[in-house]
């Protein structure tokens, strides 16, 4: 039996629900089998795999119209609102509030038609809760070569031998010593001769005798597995610092683990494969804004509340337009001309970077580009974006300078090609000459622009003309109509 709508389909019969095609955002994944609804973790992004159940909005044994919402996700890229279908109950929580890395397909929860005894219903035995996804382990730092222990041979003299140094061998088996009965004190745990002669004097005071120790396999624990006990140590420090005890200070060398957010591994995973697969180049160029500040205190004037970044946008839009070139993605094989100008605007929130997008910016004015801009930032830190709020794009934008920035370079975000990254207004001392050649030197109000480009796809010579561009558009607001 199957149920289509708003771009999925799902189907169901005598086995797991098959989901046919990825849904759309605010959609519900519903698969029935005879009684109940089945309510099915859904696909809320093109990069999601998995998601986090944050908040159940409705109770079992309440009410549902369709439109209501069900409850909040975590998908990749934001907290979303997942939405109901149709009219109902819900029945059953199949996933508690607070469950992480839910794969999607899985059952989530189960609802029946009005009337219906809602208590009564069981989580089908073809499909159960989704097994939960262990934490993976905290790898471990590859040891390194000087302190890592080698595997331990037998010599003919029945001794076991350790790091040591070649004189420190020779008097171990003069004297059949080993080496685990003293401390070794080299640098990186070499025992050293010294150490041997320290040895050959405790056998001599008698307080220790010839050993000889049966030889054991080599130690496969993990380097953060507690080293085997031995009457001395075999390491001067441990290998990795230990984790700090909660409710206790913490000890010197210990960390505590923070839980990354699905938005967070996203992040790190994006922006680790742009730095590594995009050959990034760079281009910077200083820009007076004396005649934007003009022009935004004469719309203040007239209670027309915009900002410097809006004129940015606009200014990168419009040289967009006159440059289609740059105005393009790498999908992998080659570059793609895109027919739409939408600007990406960086937006930081407190589970990291999210880019809601200015769609056709260059057809909009700067007080449209100014509400949606205060809009969709306020929709990124509230969690609330819906996805065509934030996919896509082919140019962003990212400004540093309300935080104090000078100027920096910014990772381009794959498959676009450019990314333009903005400091802050700094005063600068300008000579300007007059009619008759007499200099005077007056304070103008500059800002750095840096842009990272793709140089698969926009070489040096597009990104500076661009620039330039850029540039001519900023310092002359009248050219942004």
């Amino acid at each position: 039996m199957g149920l289509a709508g708003d771009g999925f389909t799902v189907r169901s019969g005598g086995g797991p629900p098959e989901i046919l095609s990825q849904v759309e955002l605010r959609n519900l994944h519903f698969a029935t089998l005879g009684e109940p609804i089945k309510i099915l973790m859904p696909s809320l992004s093109p990069t999601m795999e998995q998601g986090n159940i944050v908040k159940w909005l409705k109770k079992e044994g309440e009410a549902v119209s369709a439109g209501d919402a069900l409850c909040e996700i975590e998908t990749d890229k934001a907290v979303v609102t997942l939405d109901s279908g149709e009219d109902g109950i819900l029945a059953k929580i199949v996933v508690e509030e607070g469950a992480k890395d839910v794969r999607l397909g899985s059952l989530i929860g189960l609802m029946v038609e009005e009337g219906e005894d809602w208590k009564q219903v069981e989580i089908p035995k073809d499909v159960g809760p989704p097994p939960p996804v262990s934490k993976p382990a905290m790898p471990s730092p590859s040891p390194e070569p000087q302190i890592s222990v080698p595997a331990k041979k037998q010599h003919p003299a029945g001794l076991m031998q350790f790091r040591l140094s070649p004189a420190a061998r020779n008097i171990l088996e003069k004297h059949a010593l080993d080496a685990s009965q003293g401390t070794a004190t080299g640098p990186r745990g070499i025992f050293t001769k010294e150490d041997a002669l320290n040895l050959v004097k405790l056998k001599q005071m008698g307080k220790i005798t010839e050993s000889r120790p049966a030889p054991t396999p080599p130690s496969t624990q993990k380097a953060s597995l507690p080293p085997p006990a031995t009457t001395g140590p075999l390491y001067p420090r441990p290998m990795i610092p230990p984790l700090s005890t909660p409710g206790q200070p913490n000890a010197v060398g210990t960390f505590t683990d923070i839980p990354a957010s699905n938005i967070r591994r996203v992040i790190a995973k994006r922006l680790t494969e742009s730095k590594s697969t995009v050959p990034h180049a760079y281009a910077t160029a200083d820009c007076d804004l004396g005649a934007v500040l003009k022009v935004r205190q004469d719309l203040v004037r007239g209670d027309i509340k915009v900002s410097v970044n809006d004129f940015i946008i606009k200014a990168a839009a419009v040289s967009l337009r006159q440059m289609p070139g740059v105005n393009v993605s790498w999908d992998g094989t080659g570059p793609k001309q895109l027919s739409s100008i939408d600007i990406s605007v960086a937006v930081a929130t407190d589970k990291g970077l999210i880019t809601p997008i200015i769609k056709d910016a260059a057809a909009k004015g700067i007080q449209e580009i100014s509400k949606s801009v205060k809009a969709l930032s306020k929709k990124a830190r509230d969690g609330k974006l819906l996805p065509e709020e934030y996919q896509g794009g082919s140019f962003s934008i990212s400004n540093l300078g309300m935080f104090g920035i000078d100027e920096f370079t910014a990772v381009i975000n794959p498959p676009q090609a450019c990314i333009l990254a903005v400091g802050r207004s700094r005063p600068v001392l300008k000579l300007t000459e007059d009619e008759e050649g007499n200099g005077t030197l007056q304070q103008h109000q500059f800002i750095t622009v840096t842009m990272s480009s793709d140089s698969r796809v926009v070489d040096d010579e597009l990104a500076t003309r661009f620039l330039e561009s850029f540039k001519a558009n900023l310092e002359n607001p009248i050219l942004l109509a």
